[in-house]
């Protein structure tokens, strides 16, 4: 079957592999959709999370039709339609053709959306509750939320939105991402442009003169630093990229800042899938039931190494406009 893999060089190149079969505890899927992000190109050119990598194969999220299953497999039927995520899960990656995966990670599909939808679901949206999850907010609680429009920030201020919080505060680039956030009920006052001078006094007046309780930072580097300057004293600091710089790490320990690393790759250390699949099944409740909005997602072309060299620039160059990135299959 037809793939885009990573030769010995950690070059990507057009590839032929064997079409895997299932394991007893596994389905195969042949996958319609599948999303980018930017760990993708991060595990080629980044030591840390090259660590991480596990298969020839990149891409890490999925939705497909499931079309063989092992012999211990009872969760779906052949036709299902489902999504998940992959790579470190016990599969392999998704720039190709067919994946088997562990059933034990894999959600149906909320039936309301596309699978070009719902292959921008996975990886975002388990991070992202993850974050809700894990920083236990109170309604009183301001909040900071860094590159709010990506595929992570997008997620987060749905959750937000979507339990009635209402101290946020969101960095954009662009006015096309500022109208996004003003799309998922954000105001106007709510949401500054990094690209302001004074990034730091014009955050804290939005948030009424006052340190944020929490900083959720989706950025890293330059934006740690800014995160870090106006968290409040023994604040919460949801570290979700490791881009943390020096000076930051030293203003956020100097002002007994909690942080909380957050790493959906956690979960699969031991092996708990449930993480996987129940939390996909939340999500896709949500979707489906109308309270959260699926991921604005961009087409980028369709299963080729052309397709998966433009989606990779576009990441690295911070292009996507509020995207997520989607190839078809």
């Amino acid at each position: 079957m037809k793939a885009i893999a990573l030769n010995k060089n950690f070059q990507l190149e057009d590839a032929v592999i064997e079409k895997p079969t299932p394991k007893n505890h596994e389905v195969l899927i042949r996958i319609k959709a599948s999303g980018f992000n930017p760990i993708d190109y991060q595990m080629i050119e980044n030591e840390l999370e090259r660590k991480l990598l596990k298969s020839s194969i990149l891409g890490r999220e999925l939705s497909g039709i499931v079309v063989e299953k092992g012999a211990d497999a009872h969760q779906f039927n052949i036709g299902d339609e489902v999504f998940c995520g992959s790579g470190s899960m016990g599969s392999g990656g998704t720039y190709t053709e067919y994946i088997a995966v562990p059933e034990a990670i894999v959600a149906f599909k909320p039936k309301n959306i596309s699978f070009e939808q719902a292959a921008g679901i996975p990886s975002a949206g388990l991070t992202a509750l993850q974050i809700f999850n894990r920083l236990k907010l109170n309604h009183d609680d301001s909040v900071l939320v860094t590159g709010a429009t990506g595929g992570v920030g997008s997620f987060v201020i749905k959750f937000l939105m979507a339990n009635h919080h209402q101290k946020i505060t969101a960095t954009v680039g662009s006015e096309e991402n500022r109208q996004i956030l003003l799309g998922l009920g954000l105001k106007n006052h709510q949401i500054i442009s990094y690209k302001e001078e004074n990034l730091d006094a014009k955050l804290l007046k939005a948030n009424d003169d006052k340190p944020f309780d929490f900083g959720i930072d989706l950025v890293g580097n330059y934006m740690s630093e800014i995160t870090a300057e106006v968290l409040k004293i023994n604040g919460t600091y949801a570290d979700v990229t490791a881009l943390i710089s020096k000076d930051a790490h030293e203003i956020l320990f100097n002002k007994g800042i909690v942080i909380i690393n957050i790493s959906n790759y956690s979960y699969s250390i031991n092996k708990d899938y449930q993480y996987y699949k129940g939390n996909l099944e939340k999500i896709s409740k949500l979707i489906e039931n109308g309270t959260i909005s699926p991921p604005n997602h961009k087409i980028i072309g369709d299963l080729s190494l052309n397709t998966v060299l433009k989606a990779h620039s576009i990441l690295k160059n911070n292009q996507t406009q509020g995207h997520k990135l989607i190839m078809k299959h």
